[in-house]
């Protein structure tokens, strides 16, 4: 089957069927023989009130260290219109693609109409990119009837494939919201659906292929193009289960970031972010607020790039770059206020955020479970839920505390998290540290994953242990649909008949209720 496709009209049925790619044009010279170089479509994202960041990447032969590109500076038109046929150029420009930045574009389309819906494409030496469909934010405290986004993270290219974004853009939402680990960094392995392209990444040309792997498939591609994005990251977009400067294994800081910078640059490339995003090295600001009109504020955060050391580790483990361990017993030093999941810096703008917002809704829009959740250890089941995971909010209560403190005393409206990581849809009512039988203070929902497997034997015994949880299904894969409105909101769980099916149907297999102004679950079915 040819991997590029000639350009359907309709927009929507190219979402939902595949995404636009268009044959190459014989004048491409500059870009390398005949593969298009637009095999990894377009995206946009971070939408304002007044414009959206368009995205696309140059790569005739993606897997390529280089990408199939010359070491050149390449100019590259894009246009912005409101009608598919590009009728109207409303706005339109020349970017540069620089080798340096992987031939990666990132415009910050500006002067746009709030609440507004655009089309837009990219033409490089005469040839055109597929068309991309985007909108722009409603105006500062507008008024706003409705807001539907689809969640969703976890997205293992060798696990399944992805049905779960061909329902996506069924759904036909205002945005979409990721929450880590668009790729995974592992080598190659067999018995799943289908195979990584190429070895374990450590430096940019191999996570440059990692993530080309990825967007080269015609869903998750049809996803980008139906609507903006808003991203952040989890572990898996540089080493699993890393904490700051140290990885799993607890090796050599000074190497782990050398990769870390490699692998922030190539998410950079592959992700429709704003300047304010781009990498110094290991360094990256991602943590910022979104707003949609009055109805709803977006905060983003990065809970992996500034944690604290990993609580109730024996000493010896670090000295001798030995692997941490990812569930431990309670000790004093997993409760010391000291210790940080967010960073200080980062901490400081979280609490002055919820302190200020004035929307509606305010959606923690983070990466791993939030709410106190302990596990079974399967040797001494008889103990109940004592082990404590490391790795999420869990090993960092004191930090999870202070944002829950936050909400309440400075009257943060309607707080709602949104999860992902643990790959299994669960909700729950998050309760108050120094008040744990008072009323809730805030949901909590994890919107499952697109394709990455969860068979933990023991999840729903250790989900009845922890108070507060409301539903948790760890064998189905899929995502999370919300309608926000200034009453209420729906939260639909969205699961898949089979993730290893790119053909698979989809399925409402929870729907919750959340009321404005009455914290917590309202109802469950």
């Amino acid at each position: 089957m040819p991997l590029f496709q000639p350009r359907r009209r309709d927009l929507l049925k190219v979402a939902v069927a595949a995404p636009a790619l268009l044959a190459v044009s014989a004048r491409a010279g500059i870009l390398l023989g005949s593969d298009s170089p637009f095999a990894l479509g377009v995206a946009s994202g971070e939408p304002s009130p007044e414009g959206v960041v368009i995205w696309t990447r140059l790569a005739p032969r993606p897997l390529d260290p280089d990408g199939g590109m010359p070491a050149q500076r390449v100019p590259v038109r894009w246009e912005v219109a409101e009608d598919e046929r590009f009728g109207r150029i409303l706005r339109a420009g020349t970017a540069v693609a620089d080798p340096a930045a992987g031939h990666a574009i990132h415009v910050e389309v500006a002067g746009l109409r709030p609440a507004h819906g655009y089309f837009y494409r990219f033409i490089a030496d005469g040839v055109a990119s597929p068309v991309g469909r985007t909108r722009t934010a409603p105006a500062p405290g507008a008024a706003v009837d409705r807001l539907r986004f689809c969640f969703g993270s976890c997205q293992k290219y060798e696990a399944g494939h992805y049905a779960a974004w061909r329902h996506v853009v069924a759904e036909d939402p205002d945005l979409i919201v990721f929450l880590g680990d668009y790729i995974y960094e592992g080598a190659p392995a067999d018995g799943g659906v289908r195979r990584h392209l190429n070895p374990e990444p450590v430096d940019l040309a191999g996570y440059r292929a990692r993530y080309a792997t990825y967007k080269l498939d015609p869903l998750l591609q049809a996803a980008h193009a139906a609507a903006p994005w808003i991203s952040t990251w989890d572990d898996h977009e540089v080493a699993n289960d890393y904490a700051g400067a140290l990885d799993e294994n607890n090796g050599d800081p000074a190497a782990f970031l050398r990769r870390r910078a490699a692998a922030y640059q190539a998410y950079w490339e592959h992700l429709p972010l704003r300047a304010a995003a781009h990498p110094a090295g290991p360094n990256a600001r991602l943590y910022r607020t979104l707003d949609w009109g009055r109805i709803a504020q977006f905060q983003v955060i990065d809970d992996r790039q500034y944690r604290g050391t990993r609580a109730c580790q024996p000493p010896e483990l670090l000295a001798a770059h030995r692997p941490y361990l990812s569930g431990v017993l309670d000790c004093p030093q997993r409760h010391d206020p000291v210790r940080t999941m967010l960073g200080a810096a980062q901490e400081r703008w979280l609490l002055d955020a919820l302190g200020a917002t004035r929307a509606r809704w305010n959606l923690l829009a983070q990466q791993t479970l939030m709410v106190p959740f302990a596990m079974i250890d399967p040797a001494h089941p008889e103990q109940g839920a004592v082990v404590h995971p490391a790795d999420r909010w869990e090993g960092y209560p004191a930090a999870r505390d202070r944002i829950y403190r936050r909400w309440a005393d400075a009257g943060t409206p309607n707080p709602v998290v949104l999860s992902g990581d643990i790959h299994a849809f669960t909700a729950a009512d998050v309760r108050h540290p120094d008040r744990p039988d008072a009323a809730p203070i805030a949901a909590e929902f994890v919107g499952g994953s697109i394709t990455s497997l969860n068979h933990h034997p023991a999840w729903r015994d250790e989900a009845r242990a922890n108070p507060g949880i409301r539903f948790a299904e760890n064998e189905v894969r899929g995502y999370a649909r919300v309608e926000l409105r200034e009453q209420g909101a729906e939260v639909l769980f969205r699961g898949l008949a089979d993730a290893r099916d790119p053909g698979s149907a989809v399925s409402t297999i929870a729907r919750f209720e959340v009321e404005a102004g009455r914290a917590g679950i309202a109802s469950a079915a």
